[in-house]
């Protein structure tokens, strides 16, 4: 009895393996662009985790080699200082990273919950919210980071506050606009019907309806933080020395851009390839969660 039920459990394993695998095949054949840049996040993520494991010298120890050429003791060359080139990207990897995914979580939960009472609650509190977000929209991103990062000075979480701040009015309108539609709903209004809370309708009734927008504009919002880190820290205002970070190495090779070219072209390729890919698998998944894509994805 006990071997017939193993059995059947390792054949229903292997057929869930199997659905699994087809669907991923299948994915892969309709959006090749998409799953590629999904497994290239995955790779910068694994090596951003492991950075410790893979560098191969101190990213911000200095020494007397300043400005050697790739080599094998030195995969990328090294800076003015003598600082591993290579060892200093791996490193910014896992700042950049960082400041990324808590620029998300941050706007993601704001975001979604400002979004949620404006669009629900309506009348003067939503005029209200409304009026602040207009207002943060109409002042330029990069300028807006660098008045709150200038007040409050630089670091890794001022940068993921300033960052936030400029994200998360867009995710509030996106979030607003959805529950103003859900809320009209024939499900919503026989909810209420029946005598259930606003909390428990807005919980279980206009919540999950914004997952799949809010996913999509997520994986917008993550290219768009790194690349506000990169220009604030290339500007002074980002992550404070010695810590490595891309846009400060970019902003540190500018005096020697044509003797070292090693300098600008690793961290200005991991920058380009991160946000380029972190698009890529964004356009991906709005096409794959979009219910009005999903006809044209399987003809």
């Amino acid at each position: 009895m006990e071997v017939n039920r193993t059995d059947t459990l390792e054949r229903q394993w292997g057929a869930s393996v199997s659905r699994s695998s087809r669907r991923l095949w299948s994915l892969f054949k309709r959006q090749p662009v998409g799953v590629a840049s999904g497994f290239i996040l995955i790779f910068l993520l694994v090596l951003a985790l492991a950075g410790p494991l893979v560098q191969t010298h101190d990213p911000i120890s200095t020494g007397a080699d300043g400005l050697l050429a790739p080599s094998a003791n030195h995969f990328f060359g090294t800076d003015p200082t003598g600082r591993d080139v290579f060892s200093r990207t791996v490193a910014g990897a896992r700042i950049s990273l960082m400041v990324g995914v808590g620029v998300l979580a941050l706007v993601v939960v704001v975001g979604t919950a400002i979004g949620l009472i404006a669009g629900y609650v309506g009348g003067t509190v939503d005029l209200v919210l409304v009026r602040i977000v207009d207002m943060f929209l109409t002042i330029p991103t990069l300028l807006l980071a660098l008045v709150i990062v200038s007040a409050l000075g630089p670091s890794i979480p001022n940068v993921i506050l300033a960052v936030s701040t400029v994200q998360t009015p867009n995710l509030i309108r996106l979030v607003r606009s959805v529950v103003l539609s859900v809320k009209e709903s024939d499900y919503v209004t026989a909810a209420r019907a029946v005598g259930a809370k606003d909390i428990r309708i807005l919980w279980a009734h206009v919540l999950p309806q914004t997952f799949v927008p809010v996913i999509v504009m997520a994986s917008v919002i993550l290219p768009q933080a790194i690349i506000a880190e990169a220009s604030l820290s290339f500007l002074g205002l980002g992550v404070p020395p010695p810590e490595p970070s891309w846009g400060k190495d970019l902003s540190d090779s500018r005096s020697v851009l044509a003797t070292a070219p090693w300098l600008w072209l690793a961290p200005g390729a991991f920058i380009a390839i991160t946000v380029l890919s972190g698009n890529m698998f964004g356009d991906m998944l709005r096409d794959v969660l979009d219910p009005r894509l999903r006809g044209r994805l399987r003809a």
